[in-house]
Parts: C-alpha cells; sequence; structure tokens
C-alpha cells in the first residue's frame, strides 16, 4: 500500500509517498481502508520541529516514520474483540499514521460516520473539532448568553469554535483576516474583527466590549494584552501558539497570573475520546456544525499540503483525500 512516510527529521521536503505493508490489526483495533485524512500544525512537532520532541520521537531518526492522526473510511476487517464495528461499516477518528490508504485505530478512538457527513469533513474533526469542544465547554466553562471571542477564527479550531460556541447559545465574536470577515460571518458570529485593522485588545475600537471568554487559537498575543479584553471574572483559553515554545512558557505563566488577578487563563492540549467525538458527529449531523474546508489535496501530494498550512493562511481546514467519486 502506499502512505507517507519520513525517515529524517526536517521541512515537508522529507515526506515521500512509499510502498509499505499494509498493516495488520490486533485484537482491539480496526483496519481502515482511509478514504480521506486531514493535516495538522501538530504533525509539524512529529517532524522534530522543535528539538524536545525528539526526546519522544527519536533523538537522530524518527522511530516512528509513519505521519498523520485524523482519519475517516471503510472498515475493512476487524480484531477478534472488537464488538462496536464490523466490515464495511463507515467510521471517522484518530490513528496513528492517517496518511495512508490503510491504517489501524483502536475502536476506542473511532465513532460511526452518518451518511450526511462527507468523508473529508469527518476527517477534519478529531483534532481541531475536539479542540474547539473542549476549549469551549471543558477549560472555557462555556454558558448560553455569554460574550465569547474567537482569536484566529477562520482557521482549522476556530471556524469548529465558532459553531460550537454559537450552538451552545453565546453572542460570538470572531477575529480573522480581510479575506475571511465574511466566511466567519456566515457560519455564526455576530461581530467580526478584522484583525488586520482593528486591535481587540485596545479600548477605543468601534466594537468596544469585554469577553466572558475568550479562546486563542493563534498566539499572537500576550496573556495580559487578553486581559484587558476579559470581564473581571473572564477566562482565556490558550489552545494555539507560534510555536511549542511560546505554548509552554504561556502553560508556565498562565497559572502564575490566575493567583494573582481575578481573572482565569489556561492553556491546554485536547484529548481525543470516542464521548466527545459522538457529540461533533450530533452536531455535524444535525447541521450546527459544518467543516470549513480550505483545501483539498491528494496522498502523493501531502508534502504541499504542509507546506500550505505551515504558512498559517489556511481557512478551515486542509484535507487529504483518497477518493474523489466517493463523498459519502
Amino acid at each position: 500500500m502506499k502512505a507517507i512516510a519520513y525517515h529524517n527529521y526536517g521541512s515537508p521536503d522529507v515526506l515521500q509517498c512509499e510502498e509499505i505493508e499494509k498493516p495488520t490489526p490486533g485484537d482491539h483495533e480496526v483496519l481502515i481502508k482511509v478514504r480521506a485524512a486531514s493535516v495538522n500544525p501538530f504533525d509539524r512537532h512529529y517532524r522534530g520541529r522543535p528539538y524536545l520532541i525528539r526526546i519522544k520521537t527519536g533523538l537522530s531518526k524518527p522511530k516512528d516514520t509513519r505521519l498523520g492522526r485524523d482519519v475517516a473510511g471503510q472498515v475493512e476487517a476487524v480484531g477478534r474483540n472488537v464488538t462496536q464495528f464490523k466490515s464495511g461499516g463507515k467510521v471517522f477518528g484518530a490513528c496513528s499514521g492517517a496518511l495512508a490508504e490503510y491504517a489501524c485505530a483502536s475502536e476506542s478512538a473511532l465513532v460511526i460516520k452518518q451518511d450526511n457527513v462527507t468523508w473529508e469533513q469527518a476527517a477534519s474533526v478529531p483534532i481541531a473539532g475536539l479542540t474547539a469542544l473542549q476549549g469551549l465547554r471543558d477549560k472555557g466553562k462555556l454558558q448560553p448568553g455569554q460574550q465569547v471571542l474567537i482569536n484566529g477564527a477562520s482557521g482549522g479550531v476556530g471556524t469548529f469554535a465558532v459553531q460550537i460556541a454559537k450552538s451552545f447559545g453565546a453572542d460570538v465574536t470572531g477575529v480573522c483576516s480581510t479575506r475571511n470577515v465574511e466566511m466567519v460571518r456566515s457560519i455564526g458570529a455576530k461581530q467580526v474583527f478584522d484583525y488586520t485593522r482593528e486591535d481587540f485588545t485596545k479600548s477605543g475600537q468601534s466594537y468596544d466590549q469585554r469577553y466572558d471568554l475568550i479562546l486563542d487559537c493563534v498566539g499572537n498575543h500576550s496573556l495580559l494584552a487578553h486581559r484587558r479584553a476579559l470581564n473581571p471574572n473572564g477566562v482565556c483559553v490558550v489552545a494555539g501558539a507560534k510555536g511549542l515554545w511560546d505554548f509552554l512558557t504561556r502553560a508556565l505563566t498562565a497559572p502564575v497570573l490566575s493567583r494573582l488577578v481575578s481573572q482565569k487563563f489556561v492553556t491546554f492540549i485536547a484529548k481525543l475520546n470516542k464521548q466527545d467525538l459522538t457529540i461533533m458527529r450530533e452536531l455535524m449531523a444535525t447541521g450546527k456544525v459544518t467543516p470549513v474546508i480550505d483545501r483539498r489535496y491528494s496522498l502523493s501530494e501531502v508534502p504541499e499540503a504542509m507546506r500550505y498550512l505551515e504558512k498559517r493562511h489556511a481557512r478551515g481546514k486542509v484535507v487529504i483525500t483518497l477518493d474523489y467519486h466517493n463523498k459519502t
């Protein structure tokens, strides 16, 4: 089978589409014929940037040469202890080595895909969708009627966050670039800041507002700047940063600042689980959330897809499709 592999750390140029052996599912695993996958900033870290990641992935060369986490596809075979899925079923979720024609996933990391959701939409959900859901619901304690701001509202996590916050009954403000203003408004933002013209962290703007909850998907403002835009008891959840070191710095600073002021600052990384995948499936099935897909690439074009994603201007998700003809 064909799969994306990398044998050295570095830029997207190290990614190669290779012929490798088709995997065999373990007792609790499902073998998936991949129909679609998606790429995430997270994938860049596994290519060895920054060096701290190499403690886990291998100091000089990667231990696991496969790449990708988000997956959607048909069940090809199941392990002997799998009870929830059977051959031919349509599923989506998370696995290791999703950027391939076949991949194995734990039964606990998959849910059934509904027919009114395309392969590409389903494959865009796991990392970005659950980051948005858990950031708003669990870390931000989102309540109906709250004023919520999504910084980076046009990105992969941000487009999910705008729609999820609206479905929870919040009044949503999005922050994005000029070309994405109308798109962010169309998916549920009541107010949209064009960051090239206005800075939501500064007073005296055309729409001067303080927020109960800020979900920062970008990391282009300091925590102190976010504090100026928060209500006295507001919460700022940091789900994105310019890089791992920047994220770690905020992770160390956030609890200290939270002890000194009335607002709360939180950093987090999403945890993939079946319960939240099921919630995302229902939100999509009922039309409350529709994944925004920017660009589609084939498996052999994954290096190009990663280069585009790393420019940090993607509108919604960047997906890898292995079947353009079968969309359900």
